[in-house]
Protein backbone atom coordinates (compact mmCIF):
# COMPACT_ATOMS: atom_id res chain seq x y z
CA UNK A 1 0.00 0.00 0.00
CA UNK A 2 1.44 3.41 -0.86
CA UNK A 3 1.02 6.12 1.73
CA UNK A 4 2.04 9.37 2.37
CA UNK A 5 2.51 12.06 5.33
CA UNK A 6 2.89 15.75 5.06
CA UNK A 7 4.89 17.32 7.65
CA UNK A 8 7.91 20.13 8.22
CA UNK A 9 10.23 17.59 8.32
CA UNK A 10 11.47 14.22 6.39
CA UNK A 11 10.47 10.98 8.46
CA UNK A 12 12.34 8.13 7.64
CA UNK A 13 11.77 5.85 10.68
CA UNK A 14 7.92 7.30 12.19
CA UNK A 15 6.98 6.99 15.89
CA UNK A 16 3.53 5.55 16.15
CA UNK A 17 3.48 7.70 19.56
CA UNK A 18 3.32 10.61 17.78
CA UNK A 19 -0.13 11.17 17.48
CA UNK A 20 -2.43 12.34 19.88
CA UNK A 21 -4.18 9.72 22.11
CA UNK A 22 -7.53 11.17 21.64
CA UNK A 23 -6.98 11.53 17.56
CA UNK A 24 -9.63 10.27 15.43
CA UNK A 25 -8.53 6.50 15.70
CA UNK A 26 -6.48 7.13 18.85
CA UNK A 27 -2.88 7.99 19.14
CA UNK A 28 -0.10 6.36 16.04
CA UNK A 29 1.26 7.27 12.86
CA UNK A 30 -1.07 9.24 10.31
CA UNK A 31 -1.02 8.50 6.16
CA UNK A 32 -3.63 9.04 3.85
CA UNK A 33 -3.43 6.55 0.53
CA UNK A 34 -4.28 10.01 -1.48
CA UNK A 35 -1.03 12.17 -2.67
CA UNK A 36 -3.50 14.98 -3.57
CA UNK A 37 -5.26 14.71 -0.30
CA UNK A 38 -1.77 14.57 1.76
CA UNK A 39 -0.71 17.64 -0.16
CA UNK A 40 -3.53 19.59 1.34
CA UNK A 41 -1.62 19.90 5.21
CA UNK A 42 0.88 21.51 3.45
CA UNK A 43 2.30 24.61 4.87
CA UNK A 44 5.46 26.74 3.66
CA UNK A 45 8.06 24.24 3.45
CA UNK A 46 6.44 21.09 3.57
CA UNK A 47 7.69 18.03 3.26
CA UNK A 48 5.82 15.15 1.80
CA UNK A 49 7.36 11.85 2.75
CA UNK A 50 5.79 8.90 0.37
CA UNK A 51 5.94 5.20 2.17
CA UNK A 52 5.42 1.49 1.29
CA UNK A 53 3.20 -0.58 3.95
CA UNK A 54 4.03 -4.06 3.86
CA UNK A 55 0.73 -5.77 4.77
CA UNK A 56 1.49 -8.79 5.11
CA UNK A 57 0.80 -10.70 8.86
CA UNK A 58 -0.62 -7.11 10.26
CA UNK A 59 -3.76 -7.20 11.84
CA UNK A 60 -5.99 -4.35 9.87
CA UNK A 61 -9.27 -2.78 10.83
CA UNK A 62 -11.26 -0.89 7.95
CA UNK A 63 -13.97 1.42 8.96
CA UNK A 64 -16.95 2.91 6.60
CA UNK A 65 -18.53 6.38 7.58
CA UNK A 66 -21.32 4.36 9.50
CA UNK A 67 -22.25 3.80 13.33
CA UNK A 68 -19.26 1.42 14.27
CA UNK A 69 -16.94 4.04 12.78
CA UNK A 70 -18.66 7.00 14.67
CA UNK A 71 -18.33 5.00 17.80
CA UNK A 72 -15.13 4.10 17.82
CA UNK A 73 -14.19 8.20 16.72
CA UNK A 74 -16.03 9.01 19.78
CA UNK A 75 -14.37 6.40 22.01
CA UNK A 76 -11.17 7.86 21.16
CA UNK A 77 -11.87 11.49 21.44
CA UNK A 78 -12.35 10.42 25.33
CA UNK A 79 -9.04 8.37 24.99
CA UNK A 80 -10.31 5.19 25.35
CA UNK A 81 -8.99 3.35 22.39
CA UNK A 82 -10.01 -0.36 22.66
CA UNK A 83 -9.45 -1.69 19.34
CA UNK A 84 -6.53 -4.58 18.80
CA UNK A 85 -5.19 -4.09 15.65
CA UNK A 86 -2.12 -2.99 13.87
CA UNK A 87 -3.42 -0.78 11.27
CA UNK A 88 -6.90 1.55 10.94
CA UNK A 89 -7.78 2.52 7.80
CA UNK A 90 -11.20 4.84 7.29
CA UNK A 91 -12.11 7.81 7.12
CA UNK A 92 -11.12 11.01 8.35
CA UNK A 93 -14.12 12.96 10.49
CA UNK A 94 -14.20 16.11 8.73
CA UNK A 95 -14.77 18.23 11.83
CA UNK A 96 -10.60 17.80 12.06
CA UNK A 97 -10.26 19.33 8.74
CA UNK A 98 -12.84 22.29 8.84
CA UNK A 99 -14.18 24.30 11.52
CA UNK A 100 -17.58 23.23 13.17
CA UNK A 101 -16.82 24.71 16.48
CA UNK A 102 -17.58 21.83 18.44
CA UNK A 103 -20.65 21.64 17.34
CA UNK A 104 -20.42 17.53 16.41
CA UNK A 105 -18.62 16.55 19.80
CA UNK A 106 -20.68 19.09 21.85
CA UNK A 107 -22.82 16.37 23.60
CA UNK A 108 -25.93 18.74 22.45
CA UNK A 109 -26.75 16.21 19.68
CA UNK A 110 -28.24 12.84 19.59
CA UNK A 111 -25.45 10.39 18.23
CA UNK A 112 -27.62 10.17 14.83
CA UNK A 113 -27.66 13.53 13.97
CA UNK A 114 -24.00 13.61 14.90
CA UNK A 115 -23.25 11.02 12.77
CA UNK A 116 -25.14 12.92 9.70
CA UNK A 117 -23.46 15.85 10.32
CA UNK A 118 -19.73 14.29 10.65
CA UNK A 119 -20.44 12.76 7.64
CA UNK A 120 -21.17 16.33 5.77
CA UNK A 121 -18.92 16.75 2.88
CA UNK A 122 -16.41 15.10 0.93
CA UNK A 123 -14.70 11.51 2.12
CA UNK A 124 -10.84 11.30 2.68
CA UNK A 125 -9.40 8.05 4.16
CA UNK A 126 -6.54 8.56 7.03
CA UNK A 127 -4.48 5.16 7.90
CA UNK A 128 -3.18 4.96 11.21
CA UNK A 129 -0.14 2.69 12.53
CA UNK A 130 -1.19 1.80 16.08
CA UNK A 131 2.06 -0.78 16.18
CA UNK A 132 5.63 -1.21 16.42
CA UNK A 133 4.83 -4.23 14.14
CA UNK A 134 3.15 -1.45 11.76
CA UNK A 135 5.75 0.92 11.80
CA UNK A 136 8.47 -1.64 11.06
CA UNK A 137 6.74 -2.47 7.87
CA UNK A 138 6.19 0.99 6.60
CA UNK A 139 9.55 1.23 4.10
CA UNK A 140 10.13 4.91 3.38
CA UNK A 141 10.53 5.81 -0.29
CA UNK A 142 11.46 9.40 -0.66
CA UNK A 143 10.40 12.73 0.35
CA UNK A 144 9.78 15.99 -1.96
CA UNK A 145 9.41 19.85 -0.86
CA UNK A 146 5.95 20.98 -1.74
CA UNK A 147 3.84 24.12 -2.32
CA UNK A 148 1.31 25.74 0.26
CA UNK A 149 -1.98 24.82 -0.35
CA UNK A 150 -3.70 28.24 -1.80
CA UNK A 151 -5.48 30.14 0.55
CA UNK A 152 -8.35 30.75 -2.33
CA UNK A 153 -8.72 26.70 -2.49
CA UNK A 154 -8.99 25.83 1.26
CA UNK A 155 -11.60 28.73 1.59
CA UNK A 156 -13.44 27.35 -1.89
CA UNK A 157 -13.44 24.14 0.66
CA UNK A 158 -14.21 25.54 3.66
CA UNK A 159 -17.62 27.30 1.89
CA UNK A 160 -19.03 23.92 0.07
CA UNK A 161 -18.40 21.89 3.33
CA UNK A 162 -20.52 25.13 5.36
CA UNK A 163 -22.86 24.88 2.96
CA UNK A 164 -23.22 21.06 3.21
CA UNK A 165 -23.14 21.15 7.17
CA UNK A 166 -26.02 24.00 6.96
CA UNK A 167 -28.42 21.78 4.64
CA UNK A 168 -27.99 18.83 7.35
CA UNK A 169 -28.08 20.99 10.48
CA UNK A 170 -31.00 22.31 8.98
CA UNK A 171 -32.79 19.46 8.28
CA UNK A 172 -31.98 18.04 11.87
CA UNK A 173 -33.85 21.26 13.29
CA UNK A 174 -36.58 20.75 10.96
CA UNK A 175 -35.37 24.02 9.34
CA UNK A 176 -35.89 22.67 5.98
Amino acid sequence: MRLYHTGREEIRNPDIRRGRKNADFGQGFYLSPDREFASRWAVADAVMNEYELDESGLVIHRFRRDEEWFNYIFRNRRAMDDLPADVVIGPIANDTIFETFGVISSGFLKPADALKLLTAGPEYTQVALKTEKAASQLKWIRSDRIPQMEDSRRKAEQEAYDASFGQILKEILGEE
